[in-house]
C-alpha cells in the first residue's frame, strides 16, 4: 500500500524526497490529457476574450493549459466548454471555473491553472438548417 506525506512521496517501497515548499496541494491526480477547450470570461464587465486551447494536464477538479492570451487574473471566473467541439452533433460540457495559477513559459507562452467550481451542464452544437427531406 502506498502511503504519503507532506516530505516524502512513497509509491511502493521507493521513497522520492519532496521539498517542504512543494507540498502536494491538489485533491486528485493529474492526467497528461490533450482536450480542445473554449475559455471565456463569466464577467460581462470583463474584456471578451474566447480561448480556444488543448489542456496540457487534467484532473477532477482542475485544469492546466497553456496560452498567449494576457488576459488571465489570479481569482478570474470564466465559463470552460470541454470537450469541446464545433460539431452539430457533438454534447459539449460547460463548467464555472476559477484561475488559481499562472506561469509565465520559458517558451514565451502563459501557463494557467484553473479550479473547477460547478458544471453548468451540457451545451448542444445546435445547426439552424433545415434537416434533408425524406423520400416517401
Amino acid at each position: 500500500m502506498a502511503t504519503q506525506d507532506t516530505m516524502t512521496k512513497t509509491t511502493g517501497n521507493a521513497a522520492i524526497p519532496r521539498n517542504a515548499s512543494q507540498a502536494e496541494r491538489r485533491g486528485s491526480r493529474r492526467c497528461k490529457i490533450n482536450q480542445l477547450m473554449r475559455i471565456r470570461p463569466s464577467d460581462p464587465e470583463k474584456e471578451h476574450l474566447e480561448d480556444l486551447r488543448g489542456s496540457a494536464s487534467v484532473s477532477r477538479s482542475g485544469v492546466f493549459f497553456q496560452t498567449s492570451e494576457k488576459g488571465y487574473e489570479i481569482g478570474m471566473r470564466l465559463f470552460v466548454t470541454m470537450p469541446y467541439s464545433r460539431d452539430p452533433s457533438a454534447i459539449n460540457r460547460e463548467y464555472l471555473a476559477e484561475v488559481v495559477r499562472l506561469d509565465d513559459l520559458a517558451n514565451g507562452l502563459h501557463g494557467v491553472g484553473i479550479k473547477l467550481l460547478m458544471e453548468m451542464g451540457m451545451q448542444h452544437s445546435y445547426s439552424f438548417t433545415p434537416p434533408p427531406q425524406q423520400r416517401k
